[in-house]
């Protein structure tokens, strides 16, 4: 039996790749080239290769990356940006920095993803503040959402609203909808790079993806000051560049993303399996939610067009809380992603929104639970975990 087992755990990744990495950053130091340069540029090339899109741009951050993202896609002051109300705060915030309007939306009840059904139904009603100019759906958890729902209500509404998809792919590198990657479903995509992230810096990084040349020439542009050469600036941008030692890092890991995305699908079978052997889910396919109060643990659905690269393995369990410190005490790390759903955050109170609004956003927030993954666990760690929950619950 462990004696514990961490949500995610680093150093066992340091450890297969520690001479890898320390040669990466050695060939940085040589160069003296420290701010974008051969490393991003040759990045960005492997990941736009990798995710299908012509263009790949390095930033300074998954949340840099977002502002791009938006700002290239045409959104500005005065518009407004539709998204899911269960993510991270940087969806949103990304959103008012480029000067929009935030419109948040309630998820599906199996996948939390942004409910297109409810989008759609927001986009024919005209219930906005002001003029739509993007849907943000996020991946979340590392499923891509609907985008083929979603390219068909931006087909729907072309003439009278011009609406753009920008994808938060922030927690979906490597993911797929029918066969198509996540970076290449939208006029942009995000992406983050943080040190949890399955693709992951030593530090802050970020890209942005997109086929369109004139978005990545502007978001090259933007990056650097609003700068297409230097000292000459033709608008406002911000500093967003990439540190070469972060490129060259993720230059090194992106040669083991392949085969660290198998072992994270292995270990979510792994868990679905022992979640199903343990009697804590009730007559639940793989692809299915189960019903409200059926079981103290429910999966999150499956959605059969998605490759799912599992960034997290997200359960729904009732007296969240009080299992959470349970495993606490066996050492067994968890997280709550996300605790407060967007639209209750005080920052955004002035939209007006309150508790009610987004139920299933809501309800999430109470229930999901995150266990521990990452392409290192042994299943005899994820089986410390399924016996831990079925202990706690018995």
């Amino acid at each position: 039996m462990p004696e514990s087992v961490p949500l995610l755990d680093l150093r066992r990744e340091y450890a297969q790749i520690r001479e890898e990495v320390l040669g990466a950053i050695a060939r940085v130091c040589d160069s003296q080239s420290f701010i974008l340069g051969p490393e991003v540029e040759a990045l960005e090339q492997e990941i736009a290769a990798l995710t299908g899109a012509a263009w790949a741009v390095g930033c300074s951050s998954g949340t840099e990356a977002l502002w791009l993202a938006l700002a290239a896609a045409g959104v500005k002051p005065g518009d407004s940006v539709i998204t899911t109300a269960f993510s991270f705060f940087a969806s949103a915030s990304a959103i008012v920095r480029a000067g929009a309007t935030p419109v948040f939306v309630d998820v599906d009840p199996g996948t939390l993803n942004l409910d297109a059904t409810l989008v759609g139904r927001l986009l024919r009603d005209r219930q906005l503040p002001t003029t739509p100019r993007a849907i943000l759906p996020v991946h979340l958890y590392g499923q891509c959402a609907d985008l083929e729902r979603f390219d068909r209500i931006v087909e729907e509404h072309a003439q009278e609203f011009g609406l753009a998809i920008v994808e938060d792919a922030a927690q979906a590198i490597g993911a797929e909808w029918n066969g198509r990657r996540a970076g290449s479903l939208g006029v942009t995509a995000a992406f983050s790079f943080y040190p949890t992230k399955n693709l992951s810096a030593y530090g802050e990084a970020g890209v942005v993806t997109t086929s369109c040349p004139r978005m990545a020439e502007h978001m090259r542009q933007l990056r650097s000051h609003g700068s297409p050469r230097r000292y000459y600036h033709y608008e406002f941008g911000w500093n967003g560049r990439m540190d070469a030692i972060q490129a060259a890092v993720l230059r090194v890991k992106l040669a083991h993303l392949a085969d660290w995305t198998r072992q994270r699908q292995q270990h979510a079978a792994t868990y679905d399996r022992l979640f199903a052997d343990s009697g804590l889910i009730s007559d639940q396919k793989a692809n299915l939610i189960s019903k409200p109060g059926a079981s103290p643990v429910r999966l999150l659905a499956r959605s059969p067009q998605a490759k799912h690269v599992f960034h997290q393995y997200v359960i729904r369990a009732q007296r969240r809380d009080d299992l959470r410190k349970f495993l606490a005490d066996r050492k067994i790390g968890s997280e709550v992603y996300y605790p407060l759903p967007l639209h209750l955050q005080p920052v955004f109170s002035y939209l007006g929104l309150t508790a009610g609004d987004m139920p299933v956003s809501e309800q999430a927030a109470q229930e999901v639970l995150a266990l521990p993954m990452f392409p290192e666990l042994t299943e005899a760690e994820i089986v410390y975990v399924v016996e831990s929950i079925a202990d706690f619950y018995s």
